[in-house]
């Protein structure tokens, strides 16, 4: 099945340059990109993106952190690409190490 997914370089992704390798991963594991943008979120806008997890203890410092500086938005598109995408990119985990 053919589908599309969002996919984020966070804030230390960028500072740290690694947009070129995060992009050489999905395109070798044939996740094509069909649009890319670099933003800088408001706190306002990240609160209101992340709002499902608004009752959260972490609620605070993740709106923090995803308006701290530019992030890469990219609308992904594959095969399974939502499962795709998850198994490359390990699931959103607090106790992921790769996090």
């Amino acid at each position: 099945m053919m589908d599309r997914t969002l996919s984020i370089v966070k804030p230390d992704g960028v500072a740290r340059g690694l947009i070129g390798e995060v992009v050489r991963r999905l395109e070798k594991n044939a996740l094509k990109i069909v649009a890319m943008k670099m933003i800088h979120m408001t706190k306002a806008q990240a609160c209101g993106f992340y709002a499902v997890h608004r009752e959260r203890p972490f609620f605070d410092s993740l709106t923090d952190f995803m308006s701290s500086g530019p992030c890469v938005v990219m609308v992904l598109e594959g095969e399974n690409a939502i499962a795709r995408y998850r198994e490359l990119m390990g699931r959103l985990c607090p106790k992921n190490p790769r996090r």
